[in-house]
């Protein structure tokens, strides 16, 4: 069965995107059957780029997986079909549910999350330096806290692969991590959606 949204460079077709530039990586450790997803869970990967945190995710030894991988150039990876159970949202509760994993789509956009303040300059968890004009200051609280900010080719694959899905399936809910539990701060302030 195919899906698609008038000139989308994207469609479905059986559980899985379909487009110019799409990757395929194969997470076999996710196997559980989704009937209906009805909500997608926004994340930010944390990672040093699109493919490393894709190949992370696939790898057995790791708790983790996630239907798409979207790069900051608009690439998009998939690692789970649509159908399949990824293990994204954790221990996770939204809407009188829990365990969202069961009923969710699970969308990680590459980006390297929360910065600190080191020496003049904003670096990443993971060490990276990142430039000035790829910082999102976020003034909503007691104190400044910057971000890496998402890019506008990003947001635009983001948005079309939501629509396609909000068509496909029946999803009543785009939230982030940080909704779903008081773990997490992913996707951020960053994300302007």
């Amino acid at each position: 069965m195919t899906f698609s949204i008038f000139n989308s460079q994207f469609s479905i077709v059986n559980d899985r995107l379909v487009g110019h530039g799409v990757i395929y990586l194969d997470c076999v450790k996710n196997t559980r059957a989704i009937v209906g997803p009805d909500m997608i869970i926004l994340h930010y990967t944390a990672g040093s780029n699109c493919m490393s945190s894709a190949h992370y995710l696939t790898r057995p030894d790791v708790a983790a997986s996630a239907h798409l991988v979207i790069g900051r150039a608009g690439e998009v990876v998939q690692l789970v079909p649509f159908n399949i159970e990824a293990w994204h949202a954790g221990r996770s509760w939204y809407a009188g549910r829990e365990e969202l994993n069961h009923y969710s789509i699970g969308i990680e956009l590459d980006n390297l999350g929360q910065l600190r303040m080191e020496g003049g300059k904003f670096v990443a968890e993971c060490g990276r330096e990142v430039p000035f004009k790829e910082v999102y200051t976020d003034d909503s609280g007691r104190e400044l806290t910057y971000w890496h900010k998402y890019t506008r080719v990003q947001m635009d694959v983001l948005r079309e692969v939501c629509r396609l899905l909000k068509k496909r399936y029946p999803i009543k809910y785009v939230v982030g991590h940080s909704d779903v539990t008081a773990r997490k701060v992913d996707p951020g302030p960053a994300l302007q959606f």
